[in-house]
This record gives C-alpha cells, sequence and structure tokens, in this order.
C-alpha cells in the first residue's frame, strides 16, 4: 500500500504543541494524520501509539469504549517524555464504519458483545489495516517503536508490515461500569493484553 504525504502544521494542544503531518493512501484515498513531538528521525526507538479513530470516544466522550481515555493518556505519555508519535488511522468501528458502528451498538444494547454485533452485521471482528504505518514511518524517518498497546495482534500486523517494535507499554486506562463487558470481550476473545477487570484503572 503507497501512502502521500500531503503537508505538515503546527498544532497546539493541552498537552504539547505537536507536528501534525497529513498523508493520503493512494489506492483508497483514506487521509491519516500523524502527530509528532521532538527528534523521531535520530534513529533512537520512538515512544508511540497507533490510534485508530473513535468519533463517538475521541470527541463524544462516550463511555462505552476506552478509546478517548487511551488517545489522552498517549498524548499525554508522549508530552511527558517530551519525544514521540501518534499516528491516526481513520479507521472508525475497528474498520466497519461509523453507521455500522452506531449499528453494532444497537446490538451491544440488545445484549450482544462488541464482537459477536460484528458478526451478526456480517463482519469480522476487527477488519483494520496497519499497512499504511510503514510508509508514513519512513517518510518521518522513525527506524523503531516503543508502541504503547494492549493488543497483540496491532504489534503482530506492525511487525509484518516491516515496522521494528522493539518494546510494548501497555495503556490500560478508562475502565467504567458502562465499558467493563466491553473491555472483558476484548481480553476474553480479541486476546487483549488486560490486567484484572477488577482494576478500576484497567482499560
Amino acid at each position: 500500500m503507497t501512502v502521500r504525504y500531503i503537508e505538515s502544521c503546527r498544532l497546539p494542544t493541552p498537552f504539547a504543541v505537536f507536528d501534525m503531518h497529513g498523508f493520503e493512501d493512494t489506492a483508497s484515498g483514506q487521509e491519516h494524520v500523524v502527530l509528532t513531538l521532538g527528534d523521531v528521525a535520530d534513529g533512537q526507538p520512538v515512544l508511540a501509539r497507533t490510534h485508530s479513530e473513535c468519533l463517538t470516544g475521541d470527541a463524544l466522550f462516550s463511555m462505552r469504549c476506552d478509546c478517548g481515555y487511551q488517545l489522552e493518556q498517549a498524548l499525554q505519555s508522549i508530552a511527558d517524555e517530551g519525544r514521540g508519535l501518534l499516528l491516526y488511522l481513520r479507521q472508525e468501528g475497528r474498520g466497519i464504519g461509523l453507521l455500522n458502528k452506531i449499528r453494532a451498538y444497537h446490538l451491544q444494547d440488545r445484549g450482544a458483545d462488541t464482537v459477536e454485533a460484528n458478526e451478526q452485521l456480517g463482519f469480522a471482528a476487527d477488519l483494520r489495516d496497519y499497512s499504511v504505518c510503514s510508509g508514513m514511518l519512513s517518510h518521518l524517518g522513525v527506524k523503531a517503536l516503543r508502541l504503547m498497546t494492549n493488543n497483540p495482534k496491532k504489534v503482530e500486523a506492525l511487525k509484518d508490515g516491516g515496522v521494528d517494535v522493539v518494546e510494548r507499554l501497555p495503556l490500560e486506562v478508562g475502565r467504567n461500569p458502562h465499558n467493563d463487558s466491553y473491555l472483558t470481550t476484548k481480553a476474553s476473545k480479541l486476546g487483549h493484553w488486560l490486567t484484572s477487570h477488577q482494576d478500576d484503572d484497567v482499560g
């Protein structure tokens, strides 16, 4: 898969002033961005998060998932370190899109878990594709990642795509009564590395 670099700009946030880099997937026309802080092209492993778009969690403060909590914690961790990057991929609803995500949420309201809801709509549990990441990282001169994730399949997919993931760091935040069963399903059915579901700070 080929990505085309478009442009960069400064992005001041409550966490830090990042540089935002825009890319286009030339095959699909899909747009993605990378936020960077500090010198990420110095050859040293970079603290990083690969985050799939979640409008409900990232922008609308949904408590049904841990996405918004993870996004904020990742940006704070990068700011605290003074160096790092966040790849923001436009893959809403683990790849099924926003409207299908609403349909899946409706099924979850009626008792399905997050995996069953996708399957009832005719989708796989996770349709995300991380093949665009290597091209974006290559453009930015990034050689290796210290990846903040709880998802073993994400680590595997990035490595299969040629990305050197030298360390996996847990990102467990935001568990609450509205997403407890969702997180339990991610651990039991999707294999996510999560600690005890009794811990209120797990996500």
